[in-house]
């Protein structure tokens, strides 16, 4: 069912009158924690050469597209195009842009299908499909250039910014707590001086198993990469590794995060000890833990959509197990158990969707 709006009109008249394509069929394909939506739409084959777009080769009867929907008001599809550009250069396989609209913000895109790797992965799977995100991933930070590549630097305003997000919406708006000033900017000064420290490279920034497509040739086919920035070099890693959506035994972690380690060391990516890229892992989790946990609050109570409230109890879990490996954060670790944890029980069940903590 597509929602009758006037963005979904601006999109058709794009479709048919402009690019002179005869939309057969047309379903809503996903949404993200944005404002951007997604439709799947199925375009008649003779058309959609006689308006000069090639999607395959072969005869069929009809092609199909994403059609990404952006509303230039609340979001920017620029960084979209450039970045695709970017990393299509550095051999990473992201989405074709066929035709774009930068004034009503829309793009026409290849489609991957609907099985992304949340869908496929399993105790059976999960080596298979993780080599091929290891592999790509490698490639996105060996062969993306850093200069002249347009990126911001995930800097010290940048993280400070995106730990906010977790003290004012999780903490202040959700839970209707405090946490001492003292304790937040020792937790804060911790997370940022590791992330700092590492070597800088490519960063994905939303590189997991929602954003990774499972293809049958060439996979993963990588989305969702418009946030991308400059940055620590294990964000991507703990991103894919302690996924927001699914978790795994803390000992295949392990092995998972040793066999990228020396895969980066022999390639002269980094020159530290196992020990300290282990450090950078966990804190660099735990920052994008906390700011996960943040929008996963604001998304429900700002933009109405309850179902990201399921994956905080995961997300919360990364974090104070986190905290309870490291002394400097015991004082942090004590507020999570004493206030936030209590808070979030009494508060799960007072939203639509309960949280099971």
């Amino acid at each position: 069912m597509i929602p009758e709006d006037l963005r979904t009109i601006s999109m058709f008249d794009w479709l048919e009158n402009d690019l002179l394509l005869t939309i057969t069929h047309c379903e809503p394909a996903s949404s993200d924690a944005s404002f951007r939506r997604y439709f799947r739409v199925h375009a008649s084959d003779d058309c959609i050469r006689a308006g000069g777009i090639i999607a395959t080769q072969g005869a069929v009867a009809e092609q199909q597209f994403i059609v990404m929907d952006a509303p230039p008001t609340k979001e920017n599809i620029e960084p979209f195009i450039r970045i695709a550009k970017l990393l299509a250069q550095s051999d990473i396989n992201v989405p074709t842009i066929f035709q774009q609209n930068l004034a009503d913000g829309f793009l026409l895109l290849e489609d991957f299908g609907s099985q992304c790797f949340l869908d496929r992965l399993n105790a059976s799977t999960a080596d298979d499909l993780y080599q091929t995100a290891f592999d790509s991933l490698f490639k996105l930070q060996t062969q993306t250039p850093e200069q002249n590549s347009g990126l911001p630097n995930y800097d010290e305003p940048l993280l400070q910014r995106e730990l906010t997000i977790f003290e004012e919406w999780f903490l202040g708006q959700f839970l209707d707590i405090e946490i001492s000033t003292s304790v937040w900017e020792t937790v804060s000064a911790i997370l940022m001086a590791s992330a700092l420290e590492q070597p800088r490279t490519f960063v994905h920034r939303d590189y997991h198993s929602r954003n990774l497509m499972v293809l049958d040739n060439d996979s993963p086919g990588v989305i969702d990469f418009q946030d991308a920035v400059i940055g620590p070099i294990t964000y991507d890693l703990v991103s894919l590794l302690r996924d927001c959506y699914i978790a795994w035994p803390e000992q295949q972690v392990r092995q998972w995060r040793l066999n990228y380690f020396e895969r980066l060391q022999q390639a002269g990516l980094i020159n530290c000890s196992s020990a300290q890229f282990n450090r950078w892992f966990d804190l660099m989790g735990l920052q994008r833990h906390l700011k996960a946990i943040g929008i996963f609050s604001r998304l429900y109570l700002r933009d109405g959509k309850p179902n990201y409230l399921n994956d905080i109890p995961r997300t919360l879990n990364y974090v104070t197990t986190v905290c309870s490996a490291y002394p400097e954060l015991t004082k942090f670790n004590d507020f999570l158990h004493q206030q936030v944890l209590p808070a979030l029980r009494l508060r799960s069940g007072q939203v639509p969707n309960k949280v099971e903590v």
